[in-house]
């Protein structure tokens, strides 16, 4: 009986919210003479902070009209703008304005959606050592990250040089399928200097002093197995494809709209999503070092904390997450 009531009880204050709403926007209405998407237009600066309002005003709208608006085709934006309009009465010449800020909100709200499409795409599809494409993904993998050193047979054990668990990694993309390969061959080719880098560390862990402090926290056997085992050591090629899950989670659940409406003035692309695995990539591999776990077994916390600490800063509205990547300051002020 107490569950009932408690349930009754919040559906009735969802319906009372939601009337009250409806009725400050009316009121907003006949004291500004704007209705809801012009007050956000002309008072919230472009970027995240905007879109994600005009978004919500969009979905939550009971116009039928303005609900299908954020899932309509991209070469629909412009008649859906002059339909959405039409129906608020407003005179585009008399509001020119307008029309623009919507169109660049809504093909960011499009192009997010279709990002997700493109990237569950790549995550279903399996790789295939048949199909020549994936094959030669595979090995220019290996030659971005290891330009010096010939790979001997297409089944190998130097796989594991680079952080693959066997001899063949064609296993080991089972759980992002395509997506992981995608990420990886990205980050070695674009950022070709930080992924050696990060490698190198993953392969040869730094020992350190141990300090008085620290000592006192651990015995002398569990210091000695920290100094000397791969204390910051981890396998490279695994983590990127476990960062890719990472990734893929953000995009799915709405998390990174702030980072993608923040540094895409337009529609974010595949490659906006692979440089944010490139940036994730090399945060994790600092947070790594930073937090100086133990031993490989610490994988699931460290990551853990790395996503909530993620998740905090894509929480703010002007957050870009990789600004050196950013397109931002393509965003005009529309």
């Amino acid at each position: 009986m107490k569950h009932f009531l408690r349930m009754l009880i919040q559906v009735c204050l969802y319906f009372y919210c939601k009337f009250l709403w409806r009725c400050m926007k009316f009121v907003m209405r006949k004291l500004t003479g704007r209705c809801e998407l012009q007050r956000i237009c002309y008072s919230t600066k472009p970027g995240a902070s905007r879109t994600i309002k005009i978004e919500t005003s969009l979905r939550d709208s009971k116009s039928k009209l303005l609900q299908t608006s954020v899932s309509v085709h991209p070469d629909a934006i412009e008649k859906t703008i002059d339909d959405i309009m039409e129906l608020k009465n407003i005179n585009p010449d008399i509001n020119p304005q307008l029309g623009i800020s919507l169109q660049a909100c809504l093909l960011q709200i499009v192009g997010y959606r279709n990002l997700i499409a493109d990237v569950e795409k790549l995550r279903r599809e399996p790789y295939d050592s048949d199909n020549p494409q994936h094959e030669e993904m595979l090995l220019k993998l290996w030659q971005f990250l290891k330009p010096n050193t010939p790979l001997e047979a297409r089944i190998s054990k130097q796989w594991c040089e680079i952080g693959f668990q066997g001899d063949d990694p064609k296993t080991d993309f089972r759980g992002m399928g395509l997506l992981g390969l995608y990420n990886l061959r990205f980050f070695a080719e674009r950022d070709a200097t930080v992924a050696q880098q990060v490698l190198s560390d993953s392969l040869h862990p730094k020992c350190r002093d141990i300090t008085k402090e620290e000592i006192s926290k651990f015995s002398k056997a569990e210091w000695e197995k920290k100094r000397m085992d791969k204390a910051i050591g981890y396998s490279f090629a695994i983590v990127g494809i476990n960062i890719t899950d990472l990734a893929y989670n953000l995009l799915v659940s709405g998390a990174l709209k702030t980072h993608f409406y923040n540094i895409a003035p337009e529609a974010p692309t595949l490659s906006h999503f692979q440089q944010t695995f490139c940036y994730l990539m090399h945060e994790f591999h600092k947070f790594w070092i930073e937090e100086d776990p133990m031993d490989i077994m610490e994988f699931n916390r460290v990551r853990e904390k790395f996503r909530k600490r993620i998740i905090k800063q894509l929480q703010n509205p002007d957050m870009a997450l990789c600004p050196h990547f950013a397109a931002s300051e393509g965003l005009i002020n529309m």
